[in-house]
């Protein structure tokens, strides 16, 4: 069975992710094509990058960094919830991005974001960087602004109309979630 994660992006104390990575997750445990798990970063408290070898050497030296490669491997695709934190996403997010290499390779990722402007900017951001972690990102997205889809800009309060855009998101990320098990199965294995 396909496994994707929802990586929940946040570690703030009262942070809006919460909320929202689950209502991702419960529209996407709805379906039947892939199995969904919620990875929270506040349950993985990784410090700044403290590797001394760079990520994509794989020569992870502390256990801190080894189990979280061991999570990051586990799935075969993501959907990575991120507030945005002026114009970029959470340093907690890309700081668990950068912490390993290999494990984020040949993966399919969608985005789920919310802030004033829907969270886009960061996911712009977020692009580039799986770009270079070779993850496949699929072009649905769902964005959540605050004024919108927050009462009182703090109590998340999901339109209906954002049901479908989930749908779509989820349909494209389990199709190249998919389409990117080839991938990996045709890669040299390590001697």
């Amino acid at each position: 069975m396909t496994t994707i994660a929802v990586i929940l992006g946040s570690t703030r104390p009262g942070r809006n992710g919460e909320a929202v990575a689950r209502w991702v997750l419960d529209l996407a445990s709805r379906r039947s094509d892939a199995a969904f798990e919620l990875v929270d970063l506040a349950e993985h408290p990784l410090p700044l990058l403290d590797e001394a070898v760079p990520p994509a050497m794989g020569m992870y030296q502390n256990e801190h960094t080894r189990r979280w490669a061991e999570t990051v491997a586990r799935y075969d695709g993501y959907v990575f919830v991120t507030p945005e934190y002026n114009h970029s996403t959470s340093a907690a997010l890309k700081n668990a991005l950068d912490f390993v290499s290999a494990e984020w390779n040949d993966k399919a990722a969608s985005f789920v974001s919310y802030g004033s402007v829907g969270g886009v900017r960061a996911v712009e951001q977020l692009r580039l960087v799986a770009a270079e972690l070779q993850i496949a990102t699929v072009r649905a997205q769902v964005a959540l602004p605050m004024a919108t889809e927050f009462e009182n800009y703090s109590t998340f309060t999901p339109h209906d109309h954002l049901v479908p855009q989930v749908d779509t998101m989820l349909d494209q990320l389990v199709a190249w979630t998919k389409a990117l098990e080839t991938v990996r199965a045709a890669r040299p294995v390590a001697s």
